[in-house]
């Protein structure tokens, strides 16, 4: 390539029409690729809008009861870091989830457990969640994003586990319990 890269690693999103059209493009680049396709990511929980919430003690989202495999942010480094310095993963895509899919509720119960705190899920519909979040301070631009990750791309499709940490890394995924365990152990979700 004329910038000098030798090998793209792409992050990409599971079940997201924008994300695909970049998968796609890259391919016909003419580079040496690797496209991460993930599901949500555990630290969603311990990092940005969720963690404030969290602490409190109530989630308020507009979820169902959808599953999502969560998906530690640790593993996809990983496998980043392997695409971009071992041979064998040149176009491949690995679909990044974690090793089970779990509900927003089941994924606070963890995270309750790991606390032993009490953290609940409230489901809220989309229009007073955004008026939460517009009225916290959240920009209209961010707003609009994380309600239509929220709505659109969390609605059921991708709620099956992807063998991609396995076939990346040659080893199991990193399980929500184990996420929840290490993270409160950090002390992000500390009072």
């Amino acid at each position: 390539m004329s910038s000098g890269a030798e090998r793209i690693v792409l992050l990409s999103g599971r079940g997201e029409e924008e994300a695909q059209a970049a998968e796609e493009a890259l391919q016909r680049s003419g580079a040496s690729w690797t496209i991460l396709r993930c599901s949500w990511f555990m630290q969603n929980f311990s990092e940005s809008f969720l963690l404030d919430p969290i602490r409190e003690g109530t989630l308020a989202l507009p979820v169902a009861d959808i599953k999502e495999p969560f998906v530690d942010a640790e593993d996809i480094a990983d496998a980043a870091v392997a695409a971009l310095t071992q041979p064998g993963h040149e176009k491949r895509r690995y679909e990044l989830t974690g090793r089970r899919a779990i509900t927003f509720a089941e994924a606070l119960a963890c995270i309750a457990k790991a606390t032993r705190r009490d953290v609940r899920l409230v489901p809220v519909p989309p229009d007073a969640f955004r008026d939460a979040l517009l009225a916290a301070g959240v920009p209209k631009p961010e707003t609009d994003l994380i309600l239509y990750l929220l709505t659109t791309v969390l609605d059921g499709p991708n709620d099956k586990p992807a063998d991609g940490v396995r076939a990346a890394l040659h080893r199991e995924a990193c399980s929500f319990e184990d996420y929840a365990t290490r993270a409160a152990a950090s002390g992000v979700w500390d009072v």
